[in-house]
């Protein structure tokens, strides 16, 4: 889990041991039902991702809970929405299947989940019909699952829920953007 530049910052602020009994106790290959529930329950992550040539990229996921879920012990799956069309984290995900998630619990009681493994993109696949409005769909094999300390997460309400994620039965909402001048005349016609 750690690598030679960890061990060096662990070993000058005296924490290896530490960060051994973390791997040791708290580190595992595979999601728990405690997991599952709690990573069904949010209404969004951030995505860590990488190119090919290792820059990074950080992108919100969001969606109403269960939009994204552990389909298996060894599997996690969420949906891509029709977004601002550069593909970003998807076309990283092609270049570098490497992943890191983030969950955060920002209501009740803090909370934070990290999973970082590999993930594919699929344009076609089975599962894509359990979410609304997907046109592609993640699949993330997890590596490392640990929870991460809670203590400086602010805690806020929730207002509102996003009028733009897709539901079943209502309309979909586009987002003012896609109607400016400047992009209007490319903007393509939603797929999904």
């Amino acid at each position: 889990m750690y690598h030679q530049g960890s061990r060096e910052l662990q070993d000058a602020f005296g924490t290896r041991r530490l960060a051994d009994r973390m791997e040791e106790r708290i580190r595992r290959p595979a999601f728990t039902e405690e997991d599952a529930a709690y990573i069904a329950s949010v209404r969004f992550f951030f995505l860590a991702t990488a190119d090919a040539e290792g820059r990074p990229d950080c992108s919100f996921k969001g969606g109403d809970p269960g939009f994204v879920r552990v389909v298996a012990p060894d599997l996690l799956a969420f949906p891509d929405y029709d977004g601002n069309g550069m593909f970003k984290s998807l076309g990283n995900i092609r270049a570098n299947p490497h992943v890191g998630l983030l969950f955060i619990a920002m209501e009740g009681a803090p909370r934070r989940l990290r999973v970082n493994g590999t993930a594919r993109v699929m344009l076609e696949d089975p599962l894509m019909a359990e979410f609304e409005g997907a046109q592609a769909l993640v699949r993330v094999t997890p590596e490392d699952i640990f929870p991460n300390c809670p203590r400086n997460i602010p805690r806020f309400q929730m207002l509102d829920a996003s009028p733009h994620v897709p539901r079943c039965g209502e309309p979909r909402v586009e987002p003012a953007w896609k109607t400016y001048e400047i992009f209007a005349d490319v903007v393509p016609p939603r797929r999904a």
